[in-house]
């Protein structure tokens, strides 16, 4: 299987190693120091399971690299409108885009069902151009646990003992091509799954991230150095119980119980990615990991003090430094 990584990060450089080990034809779309190292050294993870290196194709113009058979957009998110002006040399007549990538995904009321579906969030895909650009009859959905971070162009660590990548078509039919790439990340060593219900894992992962990320942000320490508080922590819970109300509000039920999960949180010594995007003075996912939940909210009637306080001040703050542009 021809498969494009497009994205060189952490999660997208973690992906395209553990494809590669599982025997697909991998390419990445990369630029600056990054494809450079990867041009001269290839990738490298650092991971609990061993140090693993992979030799793949890397370019920062995708016409370089010619249709693949799938596409996993790894980007963050404020980088989706760059994704989509350049994505179309890798897309041939079956191609599908699977995005495995933080936060609402734009798509996220496309072949959903009931009284919103087609719904759509402009501010998740300003213009439309990832719609116009891709379709959704190309989009797959994608939710990544891995936590990550680049130690050195081409280098990338990853701290998890299991590392998940869960895909799943947006009407939740069964994918033997997802099955397909699912089965090459499982003989790379990361754990690649299909599910009937990607919605479902979204608010699994976004809903953890909702307890911790805006903290992290005013706090600027890693999630076991925040919750360390015991103010902090009972914020956390109250965060992570008004996330799962949105969630069921929607017709998703997450299989959780905050309590444990906040506990299974405390002991992570890891900073969320929106953490490191500010103190690395890269764009933060402020629309997609925070605001666009609390729209959401508003749609399905729910309110959330607790989160739109947290939000806001962690808007203000990415706002204080450059790094988000207000709506």
């Amino acid at each position: 299987m021809r498969v494009c990584v497009f994205g060189a990060g952490a999660v997208g450089g973690h992906i395209a190693t553990r494809l590669a080990l599982g025997g697909a034809e991998v390419s990445i779309v990369a630029r600056g120091a990054n494809l450079a190292a990867i041009r001269e050294k290839g990738l490298t993870v650092r991971a609990p399971d061993g140090e693993h290196h992979a030799r793949v194709a890397a370019a920062e113009d995708p016409a370089a690299l010619g249709p693949q058979d799938a596409v996993l957009v790894t980007v963050k998110a404020p980088s989706l409108p760059g994704v989509a002006a350049a994505i179309a040399p890798l897309l041939g007549p079956e191609t599908f885009v699977a995005f495995v990538m933080n936060g609402v995904p734009w798509w996220y009321f496309d072949r959903h069902g009931g009284p919103l579906d087609g719904t759509r969030l402009p501010e998740l895909d300003p213009g439309e151009q990832v719609r116009r650009a891709i379709g959704v009859e190309r989009s797959v959905g994608g939710v990544v646990h891995s936590a990550t971070t680049v130690l050195a162009p081409g280098l990338v660590q990853a701290v998890n003992p299991v590392n998940r990548v869960i895909l799943g078509e947006l009407d939740g039919r069964d994918s033997p091509r997802l099955a397909a790439l699912a089965g090459i990340l499982c003989r790379g060593g990361m754990q690649g799954e299909v599910t009937r219900d990607i919605r479902g894992e979204m608010w699994a992962k976004l809903a953890g991230g909702l307890s911790n990320a805006p903290i992290c942000v005013l706090t600027r320490k890693d999630i076991a150095q925040s919750f360390a508080d015991p103010v902090i922590r009972a914020e956390a819970l109250r965060l992570l119980q008004e996330a799962l109300a949105i969630a069921q509000a929607l017709g998703v039920t997450v299989a959780m119980e905050p309590e444990t999960r906040i506990a299974q949180l405390a002991a992570f010594r890891h900073k969320p990615s929106i953490l490191q995007d500010l103190e690395l003075g890269r764009p933060m996912e402020i629309e997609a990991m925070l605001q666009a939940p609390l729209r959401l909210a508003r749609l399905a009637g729910v309110a959330t003090p607790a989160l739109d306080l947290s939000v806001a001040l962690a808007t203000a703050a990415a706002e204080a430094a450059g790094l988000h542009r207000p709506a």
